[in-house]
């Protein structure tokens, strides 16, 4: 009927039109990311525009996911276009003065970061490639050792795996961007490099002071002290994204396959959806095929359970987005009959509470045989906490609100129909019917009463 597992497509300057933006829904894509690090107001609202236009015309809920650039670090400018020479052990300089870097200084804007940098504190640019380790601080100044690296140039990226820096999750770029993106009415807003809880409640806030919509936040977990604080960020936001890039810079890259799995866990205990991200398909940048190591890494994005699987670069300035996004589905879809073939095993505790409700509802199916979920949704939570049981049988989602069946896009099982008609009749029947499912046993949830049924 559906992928179990959900897609998420980046889009960018190879996927932007109307009709690859079409062809990729038609392919498997269930929701896009608006990356707002690039481009911003206009240019990014055209494309939201043309989802919605897109999902109208196929008659489906497709979901919008605004990226917000967050307080990505960088470097000042360099005298020259050049690199500059590094050797290892040597000392290098990042200050306040404004004027152009040299081979040994450069400037850091960040005052944030000056302030919040301890002796020993690691510094690493360049995606990781260069690493300095902090000898010493003063008001406007940090000095480093080098640790490694051969040479530097203007405006490289840093990362501060050791430091938390003291700074609004919101940069004036964000706040800019967020106010504009709450106009187009996306379903979700994710937030970057978010280190606390108290960062989604800063977003929430900022967000409900500008409008009543219903909008989603996605934490991004990109950080050290993101990982040690997932409760509580989970506990705050909407769903979670393992943005696997920085955090392979930030933790040791051995971990990152242990850390996706205990967020997934996490998540799995709060009722949140779970995106894993960053270079699933990375090599069909430039190929049509995916790497068998990259098949792997997707595959394991359903072994594992999680909700949804996303493309970035593949589909934002790859030579064909609509056909990475059909590799991917191709190999969620049989990933997913694998382990609806291989269920879930129940005996496993669950770590939710005893009389949890939805764990009810899951049990009931799973006992039953039940061919399908039927769930008249008001809003998403309700769905959230069956689909985050995992139950491996199919959930049909009946919404009165356009937006509601939008966010159920990501939700790992769940196939959401927007029919204000249709959820006024509250007929299982009829539903599962209209989804190609016509005998079986049927387990009906309708504000939290659950039944079983049995079709003809």
């Amino acid at each position: 009927m559906y992928n179990f597992t959900k897609i998420v497509a980046s889009i960018g300057p190879k996927s932007d039109t109307r009709k690859t933006i079409r062809d990729m829904v038609v392919a498997g894509a269930d929701l896009f990311r608006i990356n707002f690090s690039h481009d911003t107001g206009a240019v990014q609202g055209r494309k939201i525009d043309l989802i919605r236009d897109v999902a109208a015309e196929l008659g489906k809920p497709v979901g919008v996911i605004v990226d917000l650039q967050g307080p990505k670090h960088r470097i000042g400018d360099f005298e020259t276009e050049e690199h500059y020479p590094l050797k290892v052990g040597g000392k290098f300089t990042f200050d306040d003065d404004p004027a152009p870097g040299n081979s040994k200084r450069v400037n850091l804007p960040d005052k944030d970061v000056l302030q919040s940098l301890k002796v020993d504190d690691r510094i690493l640019l360049n995606d990781g490639k260069i690493e300095m380790r902090v000898e010493s601080v003063t008001k406007h100044k940090v000095i480093a050792t080098v640790v490694r690296g051969t040479e530097i140039w203007s405006r490289r990226g840093f990362n501060l795996p050791d430091t938390e820096v003291a700074t609004s999750p919101l940069t004036a770029k964000d706040r800019h961007d967020l106010e504009y993106a709450i106009t187009k009415r996306p379903d979700y807003v994710a937030v970057s490099f978010v280190q606390r809880g108290a960062d989604i409640a800063y977003v929430r806030d900022f967000i409900a002071r500008r409008s009543a919509y219903p909008i989603k936040i996605i934490a991004k977990i990109e950080r050290p002290n993101a990982v040690e604080r997932i409760d509580e960020i989970a506990r705050a936001a909407d769903g979670i994204m393992i943005a696997r890039g920085d955090l392979a810079v930030e933790v040791p890259y051995e971990e990152v396959p242990a850390i996706t799995r205990h967020i997934i866990r996490t998540c799995r205990m709060m009722n949140r959806p779970v995106i894993i991200a960053t270079q699933m398909l990375a090599s069909m940048v430039d190929s049509e095929f995916p790497t068998r190591a990259e098949i792997s890494d997707v595959a394991n994005t359903a072994y594992l359970r999680a909700d949804s699987a996303m493309t970035s670069e593949e589909t934002t300035v790859g030579i064909n987005p609509v056909n990475t996004v059909e590799k991917m589905a191709r190999i969620l879809s049989y990933s997913d009959k694998d382990t609806v073939a291989n269920p879930y095993d129940w005996s496993r505790v669950d770590n939710v509470p005893e009389n949890d409700w939805s764990r009810s509802v899951s049990s009931m199916a799973y006992l039953n045989h039940a061919v399908a979920i039927v769930v008249f949704a008001r809003d998403a939570d309700a769905v959230a906490q069956i689909s985050c049981r995992k139950p491996d049988i199919p959930i049909i989602a009946v919404c009165n609100d356009s937006i509601v069946a939008n966010q159920l896009c990501l939700l790992r099982g769940v196939s959401s129909i927007y029919d204000e008609q249709l959820f006024g009749m509250r007929d299982g029947f009829n539903t599962a019917r209209r989804f190609g499912i016509h005998t079986g046993k049927l387990v009906i949830v309708d504000d939290e009463k659950i039944s079983l049924r049995t079709l003809d």
